[in-house]
């Protein structure tokens, strides 16, 4: 049985569990403003060593700021999961970044995703937002995913994430 529901502060570290195994064989980078794909082929079994250290305060401080927490679970299990800042964002503090999107690998391609951002968006409307920024890790699986959601490549990168992730692809989507 599968439901959603807002995640708790307490269970934010839960995150960690969904399984993020894939093999990446195409990343994307940008040359001169345009998506280029290239070969590169690497095998993720799951979350990088220090991730869930590095990230949970990152995410329990979005939360204490009044970011939005969405689980999709299967009985117990917390499958799916997605974030979206608070923060105001952008040249006209009118974005909202989609802080964290992820699916367990064994319920890829199932429409969760899309179920997840949609969700995601539709917050954002409610809260205001104009659009939503998203840093994408830049594999073809990934950025493919928000391409058919409607994202483009950020005409102005968000500076700060940016320079947090400079090699992840920045995204908008009109909400």
């Amino acid at each position: 049985m599968k439901t959603g529901r807002t995640i708790r502060r307490e269970e934010i570290e839960r995150v960690w569990n969904i399984d993020r195994s894939e093999v990446i064989e195409n990343i994307y980078h940008l040359e001169n403003g345009t998506l280029a794909l290239r070969p590169y082929h690497c095998d993720v079994p799951g979350w990088p060593s220090g991730e869930a250290e590095k990230y949970t305060p990152i995410l329990l401080e979005c939360f204490d700021r009044g970011g939005w927490f969405y689980g999709a679970f299967d009985h117990a299990e917390l499958i799916g999961a997605v974030v979206l800042d608070s923060k105001w964002i952008g040249k006209h503090k009118d974005q909202l970044q989609l802080k964290f999107l992820h699916v367990s690998s064994a319920y890829r391609n199932r429409g969760l995703g899309t179920h997840l951002f949609e969700l995601a968006k539709a917050t954002a409307r409610e809260r205001r937002a104009k659009r939503l920024y998203i840093s994408a890790t830049p594999s073809e699986n990934t950025v493919n995913f928000y391409l058919r959601l409607g994202c483009a490549v950020a005409g102005e990168p968000e500076p700060d994430l940016f320079a947090l992730e400079p090699e992840d692809i920045h995204l908008e989507c009109d909400v």
